[in-house]
Protein backbone atom coordinates (compact mmCIF):
# COMPACT_ATOMS: atom_id res chain seq x y z
CA UNK A 1 0.00 0.00 0.00
CA UNK A 2 2.76 2.48 1.02
CA UNK A 3 4.49 1.48 -2.18
CA UNK A 4 1.37 2.54 -4.56
CA UNK A 5 0.78 5.69 -2.98
CA UNK A 6 4.38 6.18 -3.15
CA UNK A 7 4.25 5.62 -6.98
CA UNK A 8 1.12 7.42 -7.26
CA UNK A 9 2.71 10.65 -5.68
CA UNK A 10 5.36 10.47 -8.02
CA UNK A 11 3.24 9.98 -11.06
CA UNK A 12 1.17 13.20 -10.11
CA UNK A 13 4.27 15.20 -9.22
CA UNK A 14 5.70 14.03 -12.75
CA UNK A 15 2.38 15.27 -14.60
CA UNK A 16 2.38 18.76 -12.53
CA UNK A 17 6.03 19.12 -13.81
CA UNK A 18 5.20 18.61 -17.56
CA UNK A 19 2.26 20.92 -17.38
CA UNK A 20 4.12 23.56 -15.41
CA UNK A 21 7.05 22.91 -18.31
CA UNK A 22 3.60 23.16 -21.45
CA UNK A 23 2.51 26.23 -19.43
CA UNK A 24 5.92 28.46 -19.91
CA UNK A 25 6.31 26.88 -23.29
CA UNK A 26 3.28 28.58 -24.42
CA UNK A 27 3.51 31.89 -22.46
CA UNK A 28 6.40 31.68 -24.80
CA UNK A 29 5.42 30.78 -27.50
CA UNK A 30 2.10 33.39 -27.77
CA UNK A 31 4.89 36.04 -25.93
CA UNK A 32 7.11 35.15 -29.46
CA UNK A 33 4.12 35.59 -32.14
CA UNK A 34 2.98 38.92 -30.54
CA UNK A 35 6.52 40.57 -30.51
CA UNK A 36 7.49 39.02 -34.32
CA UNK A 37 3.93 40.48 -35.24
CA UNK A 38 4.13 43.48 -34.00
CA UNK A 39 8.04 43.80 -35.66
CA UNK A 40 6.48 42.25 -39.00
CA UNK A 41 3.90 45.06 -39.09
CA UNK A 42 6.74 47.85 -38.50
CA UNK A 43 8.74 46.41 -41.19
CA UNK A 44 6.03 46.47 -44.11
CA UNK A 45 6.07 49.93 -43.33
CA UNK A 46 9.40 51.30 -42.11
CA UNK A 47 12.71 51.17 -43.71
CA UNK A 48 14.85 52.08 -40.51
CA UNK A 49 15.28 48.85 -38.17
CA UNK A 50 16.08 49.83 -34.39
CA UNK A 51 18.49 47.35 -32.47
CA UNK A 52 16.25 48.16 -29.25
CA UNK A 53 13.09 46.60 -30.47
CA UNK A 54 14.78 43.56 -31.04
CA UNK A 55 16.51 42.94 -27.72
CA UNK A 56 12.53 41.40 -26.43
CA UNK A 57 12.18 38.89 -29.90
CA UNK A 58 16.31 37.52 -29.34
CA UNK A 59 15.77 37.51 -25.47
CA UNK A 60 12.76 34.84 -26.41
CA UNK A 61 14.57 33.27 -28.71
CA UNK A 62 17.29 32.93 -25.88
CA UNK A 63 14.62 31.47 -23.40
CA UNK A 64 13.55 28.89 -26.26
CA UNK A 65 17.02 27.81 -26.83
CA UNK A 66 16.78 26.51 -23.06
CA UNK A 67 13.16 25.58 -23.30
CA UNK A 68 12.50 24.47 -26.96
CA UNK A 69 13.16 21.74 -29.34
CA UNK A 70 15.67 22.41 -31.87
CA UNK A 71 13.04 22.92 -34.58
CA UNK A 72 11.33 25.34 -32.91
CA UNK A 73 14.40 27.45 -32.22
CA UNK A 74 14.98 27.40 -35.97
CA UNK A 75 11.83 28.27 -37.32
CA UNK A 76 12.05 31.25 -34.64
CA UNK A 77 15.79 32.51 -36.17
CA UNK A 78 14.01 32.31 -39.19
CA UNK A 79 10.78 34.65 -38.33
CA UNK A 80 13.60 36.54 -36.93
CA UNK A 81 15.76 36.68 -40.14
CA UNK A 82 12.63 37.31 -42.40
CA UNK A 83 11.77 40.47 -40.12
CA UNK A 84 15.58 41.99 -40.84
CA UNK A 85 15.06 41.27 -44.57
CA UNK A 86 11.76 42.95 -44.64
CA UNK A 87 13.19 45.74 -43.20
CA UNK A 88 15.72 45.99 -46.34
CA UNK A 89 12.73 45.68 -48.86
CA UNK A 90 10.47 47.74 -50.47
CA UNK A 91 7.57 49.31 -48.17
CA UNK A 92 4.59 48.55 -48.27
CA UNK A 93 1.44 50.23 -49.06
CA UNK A 94 -2.02 49.78 -47.42
CA UNK A 95 -3.64 47.89 -50.68
CA UNK A 96 -0.65 45.64 -50.49
CA UNK A 97 -0.73 44.94 -47.34
CA UNK A 98 -4.38 43.96 -47.46
CA UNK A 99 -3.19 41.31 -50.12
CA UNK A 100 -0.46 40.90 -47.92
CA UNK A 101 -3.14 39.24 -45.44
CA UNK A 102 -4.43 37.07 -47.66
CA UNK A 103 -1.36 35.29 -49.18
CA UNK A 104 1.05 33.60 -47.64
CA UNK A 105 3.63 36.71 -47.16
CA UNK A 106 3.01 35.48 -43.44
CA UNK A 107 4.16 31.86 -43.71
CA UNK A 108 7.27 32.71 -41.13
CA UNK A 109 4.45 33.19 -38.64
CA UNK A 110 2.27 30.34 -39.29
CA UNK A 111 5.16 27.82 -39.72
CA UNK A 112 6.53 28.66 -36.52
CA UNK A 113 2.79 28.26 -35.00
CA UNK A 114 2.22 24.87 -36.98
CA UNK A 115 5.58 23.78 -35.34
CA UNK A 116 4.59 24.79 -31.63
CA UNK A 117 1.43 22.81 -32.47
CA UNK A 118 3.06 19.71 -33.30
CA UNK A 119 5.19 20.01 -30.65
CA UNK A 120 2.31 19.72 -28.36
CA UNK A 121 0.37 17.49 -30.03
CA UNK A 122 3.36 14.81 -30.03
CA UNK A 123 4.41 15.24 -26.05
CA UNK A 124 0.76 14.66 -25.43
CA UNK A 125 -1.47 17.54 -25.09
CA UNK A 126 -4.88 17.11 -26.26
CA UNK A 127 -6.77 20.07 -27.68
Amino acid sequence: MLASSWLSQKAQARAEQLAHHRSRREELYADFIEEAAQLYADALEHEKAEFVKFVKLYALISRMQVLSSPKIVEIAESVAHTILETYRGPKKTFHELEGLVRSDAVAPLRAFSEACRNEFRSSGRLF
